[in-house]
């Protein structure tokens, strides 16, 4: 796992529930690795379930689009609690800085992709997940610099999340004006275009701070 200043910042570290629930899988038999790997199968369970209510009407949708957007913040809870036990419950491993990014970049793609299927907008989804991959490829390429991990927004992992959380809930609520799935198309396009400035922003960022030494 990175050292703190490359860790992203994150106020649910410092709260009691969060120190707990990683104080209890410290002491477990749980490692920081698998917690990693387990934020890839919900990432693939919200892609699938966000993919399967595209298709769905009634009771089905609602149902999927609740697990999708549950599923979305399980995976987020995995991002938290890997670094929280790997650094804090002194469980390392030499291979901890692969699967602290690699599982993330595949759940990135793993949701969008499903959304984009599911929304009958596969280029979209795809466009969306190249360009949340590329918003963290320019913070690592920033790291390869020499430079502290630049976490910048306007769509950093945590905004692209909470986006694709909030249009689920949203959608919920499209039968109200005979809707179906513009809320998802929405949030896609939010998120590619959020995404490519974010991407844009942190590449700006490291060729200044690079000139000016």
């Amino acid at each position: 796992m990175a050292q703190d200043e490359n860790r992203r910042p994150l106020a649910s570290r410092d709260s009691g529930w969060a120190r707990t629930i990683a104080r209890r899988l410290s002491t477990a038999s749980v490692t920081p690795n698998q917690i990693s790997m387990a934020s890839m199968v919900m990432a693939a369970v919200a892609g699938l379930a966000f993919w399967q209510a595209g298709m769905a009407t009634g009771g089905s949708r609602i149902a999927l689009l609740l697990v999708a957007a549950l599923f979305c913040q399980f995976r987020l809870l995995c991002n938290l609690f890997d670094g929280m036990v790997a650094i804090e419950g002194g469980k390392q491993a030499p291979d901890g800085p692969f699967w602290n990014e690699f599982p993330d970049r595949v759940a990135d793609i793993l949701i969008l992709v499903g959304v984009g299927y599911g929304v009958g907008l596969p280029a979209l989804g795809w466009a969306a997940a190249a360009f949340a991959v590329l918003t963290a490829y320019t913070r690592e390429l920033g790291r390869n610099c020499g430079l502290p991990a630049d976490f910048s927004g306007p769509m950093a992992k945590q905004h692209r999340m909470a986006v694709i959380t909030a249009a689920a809930a949203l959608s919920l609520l499209e039968p109200l004006w005979s809707g179906h799935n513009q809320v998802l198309v929405g949030a896609l396009w939010l998120i590619a275009i959020g995404a490519a400035i974010t991407a844009i922003r942190r590449a700006a960022n490291i060729v200044r701070k690079l000139r000016a030494g």
